[in-house]
């Protein structure tokens, strides 16, 4: 395990927001959300600020907030995806519950999110109460107090990376760092589809599993 300090910790996160991220989205009425506010503007980025009341929307405007959401008067989720339907960038999150399933479901490509809290669960406990079926912690607090990153990889979203990585892995296979075993059992010809897969799905397979057209092309790939 890598240790890093409260600086390194520190400049690692505010670098990511603040000079990475095209729209972010904060909680901007409250102690924190004020100066993410600030930092983010000064950074250069498109701000959206969430809040509960008239006074703290002019506030937000004052400190340069580029869209405000009073959440009392407006659909969170409807105004996000109405007017930045190519998602949110980051999302610097303190609300928990149903705002942080609505920034969820709203951001962009790569976007990501930092959990900061959970205040709308804080009075009635909801934010770290188990749920009763499946016993289970909500998923801001275990986000929040261990300060876990989740990042989901889907390789159509890296295209444009897939050249240079392969000529790298297909190096360290030719000097026998990396293994690239296929499985032995033989599926030969379109017929035989089905039945890899249903072999792949029954988690038969060792390796990666090939259907060869004719029963030469299989032999040359073992």
């Amino acid at each position: 395990m890598v240790k890093q300090s409260w600086s390194q910790l520190l400049r690692e996160i505010f670098s990511t927001i603040f000079c990475v991220c095209e729209c972010l989205r904060i909680r901007c009425s409250g102690a924190t959300g004020q100066f993410a506010l600030q930092l983010a503007k000064l950074a250069g980025n498109h701000v959206i600020g969430t809040c509960s009341s008239k006074a703290k929307m002019d506030y937000l405007k004052s400190l340069g907030c580029d869209r405000v959401i009073n959440y009392k008067e407006e659909n969170v989720n409807k105004v996000l995806k109405n007017e930045y339907p190519n998602g949110i960038n980051l999302v610097f999150e303190s609300v928990g519950g149903q705002m942080f399933l609505d920034c969820v479901n709203n951001l962009a490509v790569k976007g990501r999110i930092v959990v900061i809290g959970a205040i709308s669960g804080y009075q009635d406990n909801s934010a770290w109460e188990k749920n009763k079926s499946t016993s289970s912690t909500p998923l801001t607090m275990k986000l929040l107090v261990k300060s876990i990153s989740i990042r989901g990889f889907f390789l159509n979203n890296y295209t444009k990376d897939i050249p240079a990585h392969s000529k790298k892995l297909f190096n360290l296979v030719v000097m026998g760092k990396l293994q690239s075993r296929v499985d032995p059992t033989p599926f030969v010809g379109l017929e035989a589809v089905a039945d890899a897969l249903d072999y792949m799905y029954a988690r038969k397979n060792i390796g990666k599993l090939v259907v060869s057209l004719k029963d030469e092309e299989f032999l040359s790939r073992l």
